[in-house]
């Protein structure tokens, strides 16, 4: 059950913005990145490795959802301020 829990948030952090395929995939990979890095480092894991693993999950799960399954809004860089 916690293993379960676990598998869900860790989807939804790494859930990407932006309507597209490229963007989602784009910041998916960047937050998939981070979201292992600090994983491996609070682990006392290889953070290099959890920085690669991230940003392929991150980018995988991105680039295979829509904006309709999990919807952060537009990417940073595409805002206008």
């Amino acid at each position: 059950m916690g293993l379960r829990i676990g598998a869900a948030v860790l989807l939804t952090l790494l859930a990407a913005c932006g309507t597209d395929r490229t963007d989602r995939a784009v910041t998916g990979a960047a937050i998939g990145a981070g979201t292992g890095g600090l994983g491996a480092l609070i682990l006392d894991g290889d953070v290099g490795t959890g920085l690669v693993t991230g940003a392929i999950v991150g980018a995988a799960t991105g680039g295979l959802t829509t904006s309709d399954d999990f919807d952060l809004g537009e990417p940073i860089y595409r805002r206008r301020y």
